[in-house]
């Protein structure tokens, strides 16, 4: 309960620093858009000062979203509400008390030592957890030994651990994948700037050469952006499998060596019987 415990403070932990990690990104966006339009440092001095134009944290945005595009905006979107969708699923799934759910241990600690085990066996059928389905492959093979048995069930963990990091090697694809992108649209901005240089026989609008800047700024600025989560939960949820899998593991195989032992047991005692009826009927 403990470990169940600290695993929700870690969540709340995580999401809190992620909440405020978004945060002080958007503000830094905003922040670092010009604010204020001066005049040309070659333009003569004009005795009256020209009104300061000032935006607001909204033109900010504004200018943020235009500058991205249509293009690379429908891409980024789609692949940030696929990367909190899949945090989101990972953060829910990876939790000991998911993978080994305290009274899933409770209800089969309590069967193995009134030697209920085909009650048990069921149990961990019907159960979908790490841990449950990790005994299954284990109970299934007990009968040819304990070694045998132990071997299927570390085989069930390794199995389930694979089908786990198979969704977190998404994070990593999508943490390489966002530079990647941000180099995409960097490229793309440097030729519109250059294509409008080449293009025009006099000097070139410095509105069209800004415009093509801030598209290749704002899309590396969002392909790291979104990178950075992803490679820090890429790797915080790589370590924690890690950890639940050895736990899963350890608890798994004493409560099949228990079930095994206690077997062992029920079987002396049903044969102790036998043997004490066979020499009886043999003095008489």
């Amino acid at each position: 309960m403990q470990s169940l415990a600290a695993g929700k403070a870690r969540s709340v932990l995580l999401f809190a620093c992620m909440a405020i990690f978004v945060f002080a990104v958007i503000t830094t966006t905003t922040v670092l858009t010009p604010n204020v339009a001066s005049a040309q440092d070659d333009q003569p001095a004009d005795p009256k000062p020209p009104a300061v134009k000032t935006r607001s944290i909204f033109d900010g945005l504004i200018h943020f979203f235009v500058s991205i595009g249509i293009v690379f905006g429908l891409i980024f979107l789609v692949i940030s509400i696929g990367m909190v969708a899949l945090i989101i699923i990972l953060v829910l799934d990876l939790r000991l008390g998911e993978s080994v759910p305290p009274s899933f241990v409770e209800d089969f600690t309590d069967m193995v030592n009134k030697r209920q085990f085909k009650q048990a066996y069921e149990m961990c059928r019907n159960d979908t957890s790490f841990i449950g389905r990790a005994l299954t492959a284990g109970m299934g093979r007990l009968q040819y030994g304990i070694e045998d048995a132990r071997e299927a069930m570390f085989a069930m963990v390794e199995s389930v651990k694979s089908g786990k990091d198979a969704w977190i090697s998404y994070l990593g694809i999508i943490g390489t994948l966002g530079p990647l992108l941000g180099l995409v649209g960097t490229v793309s901005g440097m030729i519109g700037a250059f294509r409008e240089l080449g293009e025009s026989d006099k000097a070139p609008e410095p509105s069209k050469l800004a415009d093509n800047i801030s598209h290749a700024l704002v899309v590396t600025l969002v392909g790291v952006g979104i990178a950075v989560p992803a490679i820090f939960f890429f790797t915080f949820f790589k370590n924690r499998l890690t950890s639940i899998s050895v736990n899963t593991a350890n608890l798994a195989d004493d409560l099949l060596t228990q079930m095994y032992h206690n077997s062992k047991k029920a079987a002396g005692a049903a044969a102790t019987p036998e043997r004490a009826s066979a020499s009886s009927v043999t003095t008489k």
